[in-house]
């Protein structure tokens, strides 16, 4: 038995949640996803940053690649917002950072009709692998400009989904984008996504 650690927010008025899964080497304190959050919060969407590896876990490179346990881990984690007073009638979607994105693809594939958007950011959606072709939830795939192999890989995963997806370039922007403006579009980019699917006013 695992114990993820977590911070739940959940603004008033709440349709929806979404649950980060950070990239390799990051977590729930990482900064990048810290202000992606802020932003979602700030539309009405609560979230969820948790770090799916325990602490001593997250020096083991090989867990760090294992998708299949990470996705194993964000399952466990919306089987807990589905349960939670706060979080249970709420719409799910997952917003994954590097190989997170790898890992929200599988479990959204594995929870078809649960999972009901997906938002990668500098993800390696390529990681799902054979899971691509079964997942339902609206996928956006966001990328940098500047990130050469990351588009190659995004666009090769683009080309096995079947649900409504999208792959959007940032201009001007490297794998963190730590550019200037470009984690604001990120934001902006993610924050719309989740909105649009997310939120039953809007769909």
């Amino acid at each position: 038995m695992h114990r993820l650690s977590g911070t739940l927010t959940v603004p008033p008025g709440a349709a929806a949640v979404v649950a980060f899964a950070h990239g390799s080497g990051s977590g729930r304190f990482s900064p990048r996803n810290q202000l992606v959050a802020e932003v979602l919060v700030g539309a009405g969407l609560a979230t969820l940053l948790l770090d799916l590896l325990e602490e001593n876990e997250a020096q083991d490179r090989q867990k760090v690649f294992d998708i299949e346990l990470l996705a194993e881990r964000l399952q466990s984690a919306a089987l807990w917002l589905s349960q939670d007073p706060q979080t249970s009638d709420l719409h799910l979607g997952y917003f994954g950072a590097s190989t997170g994105a790898g890992a929200a693809l599988v479990a959204a594939a594995r929870s078809p009709g649960v999972i009901e958007a997906v938002v990668s950011r500098g993800g390696r959606p390529d990681l799902a692998g054979e899971y691509l072709s079964a997942v339902q939830a609206p996928t956006l795939l966001i990328v940098g400009g500047h990130d050469a192999l990351v588009i190659d890989l995004n666009k090769k995963a683009l080309s096995r989904l079947r649900c409504l997806n999208q792959l959007v370039i940032v201009p001007g922007a490297t794998h963190l984008f730590e550019e200037p403006g470009t984690l604001e579009e990120v934001a902006r980019l993610a924050k719309q996504w989740f909105v649009q699917h997310l939120m039953p006013t809007t769909r």
